[in-house]
């Protein structure tokens, strides 16, 4: 049986992002939450936010850890697997990256070392700037990457010169048509996922009782951030996909099934989509309302299918059901939220433990959510690698077999299910021990950062 290189490269490259696209998912949101947490520390000088900051801070130092390890892997694979790519567009992408590194991971790098080992040994308003600069760092890291990312799905400001591309516009490059777009869905995203992360620890140290105080602490403080984020995050969804309407129709075509364009569109609750047919089966579907939702009008156009090459199609049931699936899920989440201030209104919140163990099974829905969003967007810009010019066949490296990248696979998948795990199990101790045994220097009435002078006529 003869491997295919290009199936296989791609393959990898799913494994290897999936697992570790988990993790920004959650150190993005979480440094910004340490952040908030700080912040009310310094303010109020309430040992609570010390101690649970203590606590989500240990959490994110070993999500960090593994982010690193897992990210390192990916710019390999453009060497190894993708070199045609890299030649291609080395030019566009390679300086993105280096800002990546240059703003994000040096800020990361080189203050989360006083976050985590200074708690006691420096200035608190020292102490609340290096978690402000931790959360800037992996902010700075979405913005770089999600522009390399939206440029390889809405590619403007470069000129090309013998199959290679060269910035003519950096503005451009940077700031493409569905940037601003991309990355403040998912930079959202990001921020919920990590609040259901948080809701459902919170939920579950509440029940377990060592913790209860800091546990409704950390639930009350998500549940409002969550009131304004996922409501944002669906409304900021639709303007992505007004966006995607514009510049990726066959995206969009693909992702709703749609085969023939036409205005006063129903759209698709659920259907099989039958690719070699060119229909779909077992329809389920709402008249008119495709228009509405897609274009904002009754007389709104939403494309079709056929109007595309099938060769410059996306595998439609792979986007057609991820897509259905990243919306279910945010919509379990808005109705999770909203349930969630109905008990608090009726003072239940805190001793309900049906709905506390819901939050705790509720903890990894914006993981499931992320992954299926990934993957509409990803495999809804196939066949390309760099929309509308540059096609994946053509960017995988030449004189790859696919025997090579069989072993390098396997190779993966083992050591990423040993991290992985490893990880998570570092991570539930850590969980498991609770915040309770981390004390603020406010509360043992000694100052946050001591000075020492030493003897006199003692050497420096």
């Amino acid at each position: 049986m003869e491997l295919d290189p290009l199936f296989l490269s791609r393959l990898q490259f799913g494994w290897v992002i999936a697992w570790h696209i988990l993790l920004p998912a959650f150190t993005v949101g979480l440094a910004s939450y340490i952040a908030l947490l700080e912040g009310l520390y310094f303010f109020t000088k309430k040992p609570i936010w010390f101690r649970i900051s203590g606590f989500w801070t240990r959490i994110f130092a070993i999500a960090f850890g593994m982010g690193v390890v897992s990210g390192v892997v990916m710019p390999f694979q453009f060497g190894t697997n993708w070199s045609r790519f890299s030649d291609a567009t080395a030019n566009v992408v390679s300086p993105l990256l280096a800002y990546e590194s240059l703003t994000a991971f040096s800020l990361e790098a080189g203050f989360l070392g006083v976050l985590l080992f200074g708690r006691h040994l420096v200035p608190r308003p020292m102490h609340f700037a290096a978690a402000l600069l931790v959360a800037a760092g992996t902010l700075f890291s979405s913005f770089w990457i999600l522009s390399v990312n939206s440029w390889m799905q809405t590619p403007d400001g470069y000129k090309l010169v013998d199959g290679r591309f060269f910035p003519a516009d950096w503005m451009a490059v940077v700031f493409n048509p569905s940037f601003v777009y991309r990355l403040a869905h998912t930079v959202t995203g990001f921020y919920v996922t990590t609040g259901f992360v948080v809701m459902g620890v919170a939920a579950w140290l509440i029940r377990k009782g060592e913790h209860a105080a800091d546990g409704k602490a950390m639930l009350t403080t998500t549940l409002s951030l969550l009131t304004l984020l996922v409501p944002l995050q669906i409304f900021l969804g639709d303007l992505h996909g007004l966006n995607t309407l514009q510049h990726q129709p066959a995206k969009l075509a693909a992702i709703e099934a749609h085969w023939n364009a036409e205005s006063h569109a129903p759209l698709a609750l659920f259907a099989l989509p039958d690719e070699e047919a060119e229909t779909n089966r077992a329809v389920i579907e709402v008249p008119e309302l495709g228009s509405l939702i897609l274009t904002h009008s009754a007389e709104g156009v939403v494309p079709g299918l056929k109007q595309f090459p099938r060769e410059d199609r996306a595998p439609v049931a792979v986007v057609f059901f991820s897509f259905r699936i990243m919306v279910g899920l945010g919509l379990i989440m808005l109705a999770v939220v909203a349930l969630a201030w109905l008990l608090r209104l009726r003072g239940k919140l805190f001793n309900t433990k049906w709905f506390l163990r819901t939050l705790t099974i509720t903890g990894p829905i914006g993981f499931l959510a992320v992954l299926a969003g990934w993957v509409t967007t990803e495999v809804g810009r196939q066949p390309w690698t760099v929309y509308g010019v540059m096609r994946t066949e053509h960017s995988v490296t030449p004189s790859l077999t696919g025997g090579q990248v069989l072993v390098s696979l396997l190779c993966y998948a083992i050591v990423y299910l040993l991290i992985y795990p490893v990880g998570g199990w570092l991570m539930w101790k850590a969980v498991r021990k609770g915040p309770g045994e981390i004390e603020s220097p406010v509360a043992a009435g000694r100052p946050a950062a001591p000075v020492v002078a030493p003897p006199k006529g003692s050497a420096p």
